[in-house]
C-alpha cells in the first residue's frame, strides 16, 4: 500500500490473519517436516510489504514455540529450529555491485532510483552474516519467481540485469543470522554451518 495516510488493509488479507492462530499453523508445520533452519522476511519484511511484515512476526512466534510442548499441543510433538536467518536479498551492497557493474558495461540500471529511495528514507543497512554461492541455480531461482504470476512481471525489472553479469558480480544470495542454537562463526557460506557436525 502507497499513500499518506496508507489505506486500510483489505479485509481477510494475510497481513490481518491472527498472529497466535497462523503461527499455530506454522508450528504444526514445523513439527511436521522438522526443518533445522528456518528463513524468513526481516521486521520491515524486506521492505515494508504488509504480508511480509506478518510473515516474520509469524515466523519468530513459530520458531520460539514449535520446540515448547505447552504451545499448540494438538500441533505435535514439539521440535526445535536451531538457526533463523532474515532472506536478505534486497541489500544495497549486491544492489550497488549489480547497478556499477551494468552502467560500466553502458547498459541502463533498473537500480539508480532504488538507490535513490534508500538514501531518502535513510533505510537502514542490515548486516549481511551469511553468503551462500548458488550462482548455478540462478536460472532456477528465476523460473521459480515466474511461476508467481499474479506478481511478477517476466518483462519487468527484477530480470533486466543478464545472466553472465549477475554471476560473474554477485554469485551469492544473502541471508542475515537472525538467532542460533549451536555455535557458529561469521561471516557463513552454508545455512547448516554449526549443524552439520552436530
Amino acid at each position: 500500500p502507497e499513500g499518506d495516510p496508507l489505506p486500510p488493509l483489505p479485509e481477510g488479507c494475510f497481513a490481518l490473519q491472527d498472529v497466535d492462530e497462523a503461527a499455530g499453523e506454522l508450528v504444526r508445520l514445523i513439527r511436521t517436516f522438522k526443518p533445522h533452519v528456518v528463513t524468513t522476511y526481516d521486521e520491515n519484511g524486506g521492505y515494508p510489504h504488509p504480508d511480509h511484515i506478518m510473515t516474520h512476526k509469524i515466523s519468530m512466534v513459530a520458531f520460539e514455540r514449535a520446540g515448547d510442548p505447552s504451545y499448540y499441543p494438538e500441533a505435535g510433538e514439539p521440535w526445535q529450529p536451531l538457526k533463523l536467518y532474515y532472506n536478505q536479498g534486497f541489500n544495497r551492497e549486491r544492489t550497488v555491485a549489480l547497478h556499477e557493474a551494468l552502467l560500466a558495461r553502458g547498459l541502463d540500471s533498473p537500480y539508480g532510483q532504488w538507490l535513490e529511495r534508500w538514501k531518502e528514507h535513510g533505510q537502514r543497512e542490515r548486516t549481511l552474516t551469511t553468503y551462500i554461492p548458488c550462482a548455478d541455480f540462478f536460472e532456477i531461482r528465476d523460473k521459480a519467481l515466474i511461476a508467481h504470476a499474479t506478481q511478477i512481471d517476466p518483462d519487468g525489472g527484477w530480470f533486466r540485469v543478464p545472466m553472465d553479469l549477475q554471476k560473474e558480480v554477485w554469485p551469492t544470495e544473502e541471508y542475515e543470522l537472525a538467532q542460533s542454537r549451536v555455535p557458529t562463526s561469521l561471516p557463513e557460506d552454508d545455512l547448516f554451518a554449526g549443524i552439520r557436525n552436530n
